[in-house]
Parts: C-alpha cells; structure tokens; sequence
C-alpha cells in the first residue's frame, strides 16, 4: 500500500505516514540507496525492520527527497541537505516522517498492554491526573510515551529523561493535541504536541 495518510498541522510542517504492506524486495526494487544505507539495511536481522527502514525512504519520495538528501549526526539524528528539519519513526506495520521549517519529532506506538508496566519509568508529574481504572488509560500512556519519544528525538541530547525532563500537560483523547514542556538543566520550553489514533496505533509528533 503507498500513502496511509497525509496530515498538514500547520504551513511550514508535513506529517507523511505510510502502512508497510509490501514485500522487503517490493519495498527495496525502486530504490536507489547510499552504500551506508544499503549496508545497514542488509546488517538488519529482522525483515520487520528492514521493511521499516525502506517504507521510511518511500515517504522520504513521497516528499520529493531521496536517501542522498538525508544524512544523521554524532547523536544519530536525522537531518537534510537543504536545512528543513525532519524526525523518523517505524513501529511494526506503520512508519512516519515529518517534515518542517522548525524543530519537530514524531513517534508511532503500538497500543499495548504492557506499557502500564513500565509506566513508572516515563510518567511522573502525568500521574498527578491519569485514572489507571480509566478505559482510555492504556491510550493516555501511549499519548504520553509518544510524546516524550518526540520530544526526546527532537532534542537528541544525552542525558534527557522521559521521567524528569519532560512534561505533558492534561488532555482528552478526543482533543487530538496538548502542551509539553521540557525541562533540563536550566532550560524551558514549551511545545505543541499533536497525537491520533489509527488501527490500534498511536503517532505524536510535537513542533517547535
């Protein structure tokens, strides 16, 4: 299947999400890769990730790009030769790319059970106004967790934590947006952060 679906949050950003249906040689056949893409790809022990990697340089297309335009620094961030900023993300059947003339990231999360496990290890202040018997309450952590994965991408800087640096501010999964700061050495800043649910999947993306 080529685009899952194409979001505009705003003039100067794009948000690009693909469902990966295709074969790994499908995926692979029409593209023509860097020497260090085509090695990390062919290094990858899952067929799973593989497919991820290749759809993610599908949508890089679908925005006009290919894998020559992206390159990552010492922090593995991606970045582009003509200066727009973009985040990556793939999780199982679905990846995501956005696209923007400011600081963004995104992340895609399957919706699953066991994140309330591991709650404790990214929520804090969040816990302040979640309901653990809630039935959304599976959906507020994978909200959250998204977001604090954008935010973490979009800084890229060693040392962050999901648990102490970064805050979402309460919402509604009907709302479809909230506000998060980070908060880390000194720093404070306040971001928009957009998130939707598709097929049991949750991607958040926030935007300077």
């Amino acid at each position: 299947m080529p685009l899952y679906k194409t979001i505009t949050p705003n003039s100067q950003t794009t948000v690009k999400i693909w469902k990966i249906e295709e074969s790994y040689d499908h995926l692979m056949k029409t593209l023509d890769l860097k020497p260090e893409s085509l090695s990390r790809v062919l290094g990858m022990k899952s067929e799973l990730h593989q497919r991820g990697f290749l759809s993610v340089r599908h949508l890089l297309h679908e925005f006009g790009y290919t894998d020559q335009d992206l390159f990552y620094d010492a922090n593995g961030k991606p970045h582009l030769k003509d200066g727009k900023h973009i985040s990556i993300t793939h999780s199982f059947t679905f990846s995501g790319v956005i696209v923007s003339d400011n600081e963004v990231g995104i992340d895609i999360e399957k919706q699953r059970d066991k994140i309330k496990v591991i709650a404790k290890k990214f929520v804090d202040y969040e816990f302040d106004y979640l309901d653990k018997k809630a039935s959304d309450y599976i959906n507020k952590l994978t909200v959250i967790w998204g977001i604090k994965e954008s935010l973490y991408k979009l800084f890229a800087t060693p040392g962050m934590l999901f648990r102490e640096h970064f805050l979402v501010i309460p919402f509604t999964i009907s709302d479809f947006q909230t506000v998060c700061w980070i908060d880390y050495q000194g720093l404070k800043k306040r971001y928009n952060a957009n998130y939707l649910e598709f097929e049991g999947y949750t991607c958040a993306y926030v935007i300077e």
